[in-house]
């Protein structure tokens, strides 16, 4: 069946310093997408989309672009204010913050019509995860979406805070809540303080997180319109800053009862970016996956 990696890569990286999407990590001047793709299209993966701002399209089509275009079709969807309802476009306009990443799906459904997983563009996944992915989406049961998830102690950088989807899963595998979180690691232990107005607690390194590594059916993107709309007039006073979350809308579904999310576990290890400090240690982690020959020293090129 086929299959779409949709990758998200709007964000600013303002905590980074900078265009984090694009700095190299492989030996060879790799980015975290290349390894991305690679490994998706190794798992069966046949198409990717990137979700990015409509300014750094040039600099996406030189760089990640010209590598990846020869193996796996590509395509780009621009993440802007030109989708929402008429009565936000002025109010919007002026806005330079992306709307969140549920926004950011819904500007790709011009793009998507088979089943499709979404990641982030600076998260190093590892392929298990795609592996999984890939297995799931072949075979998605009716009304039912996937997340591949971690164990939350493994995806935190000892230099600062992140945000993590912080998972309530029972016996069978089912996600039962998902809290989008502010998550610091202190010791053996995680504060976790939650992105909406609830009180901050206390969570295991073992506990189950979600990376954004989301896997759906192309019917969300009428769930993400049509819910669009009311999220917009209940944050009506905080268009500025507020954010449309795919976190949010999974957990209002499941609430609901209308969707189904099967958590998949990956034994794969996740490495990212969040801050400037974390690029040599996926660095350093990506040049031991080539020497044990999980990847070829020239990602493109072997």
């Amino acid at each position: 069946m086929k299959k779409t990696l949709l990758i998200l890569a709007a964000g600013m990286g303002s905590r980074f310093g900078g265009l984090k999407q694009i700095e190299p990590v492989g030996p060879n001047g790799e980015f975290i997408i290349d390894y991305s793709i690679y490994d998706a299209k190794k798992a069966g993966f046949d198409k990717v989309v990137f979700v990015i701002k409509e300014e750094n399209y040039n600099l996406f089509k030189e760089t990640i672009g010209k590598r990846v275009e020869p193996y796996i079709t590509t395509e780009y969807a621009f993440q802007k204010n030109d989708n929402v309802p008429e009565e936000y476009k002025e109010i919007l306009k002026e806005r330079k913050k992306p709307l969140g990443t549920a926004h950011a799906i819904l500007c790709a459904k011009e793009k998507i019509n088979e089943p499709f997983a979404i990641i982030n563009a600076d998260d190093f996944y590892g392929y298990d995860a795609y592996e999984k992915a890939a297995i799931y989406l072949d075979d998605v049961p009716q009304n039912h979406y996937g997340m591949v998830a971690y164990r939350l102690g493994n995806t935190l950088t000892p230099n600062g805070s992140a945000k993590r989807g912080v998972c309530e899963v029972d016996e069978n595998g089912k996600l039962i809540k998902l809290t989008e979180s502010t998550v610091t690691l202190t010791g053996d232990i995680v504060d976790v303080h939650p992105l909406e107005d609830k009180e901050p607690f206390i969570s295991s390194k073992d506990t189950i997180a979600s990376m954004n590594f989301l896997l759906f059916t192309p019917d969300l993107f009428k769930i993400l319109e049509a819910r669009f709309s009311s999220f917009l007039e209940k944050n009506k006073n905080k268009l500025d800053s507020c954010e449309y979350l795919i976190p949010i809308v999974l957990n209002e579904l499941v609430a609901e009862g209308k969707k189904q999310v099967n958590v998949l576990e990956t034994t794969a290890n996740w490495y990212g970016v969040t801050y400037k400090e974390d690029k040599k240690l996926v660095t350093e982690a990506i040049k031991k996956l080539v020497e044990t020959k999980m990847y070829p020293n020239d990602l493109w090129r072997e």
